[in-house]
């Protein structure tokens, strides 16, 4: 059994189709193919169920699924500790959609300048899906919000921030001076789906208000949220750092009188594999980077 057969194996279960999975490693439909024959061969038996249209996994290709990750994640933890220089290398780090696209640009120009020869790639995902990721060896690090439930992994608190209301410039609310969280009862929300953590900060900071937020539309992207804000849609609440990034006049933002709504931002390791040099050097970037650029006090916005 070859790593590689385990490489081009992972690549079909994730794309569920020989043709895809050929394009994405670089071979030939016909030798990938080949290397998965020889695979189930030396297993003595099939690992994938071939159906007209699909490619499923059969329950001794579950099995190797789980393995052949532990194994490949193995393998480049003892590359990745021979080689370790504090300098050079590669640093996994992920994040949740709500994150990743306003937080992680600055701070990765700013490690890029303190560690020229590196390399980040960056994954965003689900809070679920980066958090089994974690725990199976396939990410260095992960920056998520609370609330997170994931034994043998560790979390370090990097900053609270606040959740700002969004409305359209016509909503009835935009010239009253303070707005409670009284005031939105009953009226339509516009969310991300039920798998962004997000959604789940909000709708558990209503409900410990007693207010149940009523959501008329779900979206996968805090952009397309905005978007239909704008158009009247509905109101929501927005991470400062979107709004940071928002130039728009087509929509307002306000924070919450009282006591605002908040997430708190964490990182995320798992302690029990190997974390190199140029990992904790990233770790120390941020919470440098989180000391220097400290998120915005709540307060009035308009």
């Amino acid at each position: 059994m070859e790593l590689d057969q385990l490489r081009n194996f992972l690549r079909v279960a994730e794309f569920g189709n020989f043709t895809r999975a050929a394009e994405a490693i670089g071979l030939s439909q016909p030798a990938l193919s080949r290397s998965i024959a020889r695979l189930e061969e030396e297993l003595g038996q099939p690992v994938f169920e071939r159906q007209p249209r699909l490619i499923a996994l059969t329950d001794a290709g579950h099995i190797l699924h789980d393995r052949a990750r532990q194994i490949l994640a193995l393998v480049d933890d003892v590359h990745r500790e021979i080689t370790d220089d504090g300098e050079t290398g590669t640093i996994r780090l992920a994040g949740i959609p709500t994150i990743v696209p306003y937080f992680l640009p600055p701070l990765l120009r700013e490690f890029g300048q303190a560690c020229p020869e590196a390399t980040v790639r960056v994954q965003e995902d689900t809070t679920e899906v980066l958090l089994k990721q974690l725990a199976d060896g396939e990410t260095d690090l992960a920056i998520l919000a609370r609330p997170l439930d994931a034994k043998h992994l560790d979390f370090e608190d990097l900053f609270e921030e606040e959740l700002l209301l969004v409305m359209s410039p016509q909503h009835p609310l935009r010239d009253k001076p303070q707005i409670h969280l009284a005031d939105l009862d009953a009226m339509p929300f516009v969310l991300l789906g039920e798998a962004h953590c997000l959604t789940r900060n909000i709708v558990q900071f209503c409900q410990q208000k007693s207010l149940q937020p009523v959501s008329v539309e779900r979206t996968s992207q805090l952009a397309s949220v905005q978007e239909l804000v704008t158009l009247g849609h509905g109101i929501s609440l927005i991470p400062a750092m979107a709004r940071a990034l928002d130039a728009s006049d087509r929509r307002i933002y306000r924070s919450l009188a009282g006591n605002q709504p908040t997430r708190q931002i964490v990182m995320a390791w798992n302690p029990y594999r190997f974390q190199s040099k140029l990992v904790l050097r990233f770790q120390e970037c941020l919470r440098s980077f989180v000391q220097n650029h400290p998120p915005k006090a709540p307060g009035h916005e308009s």
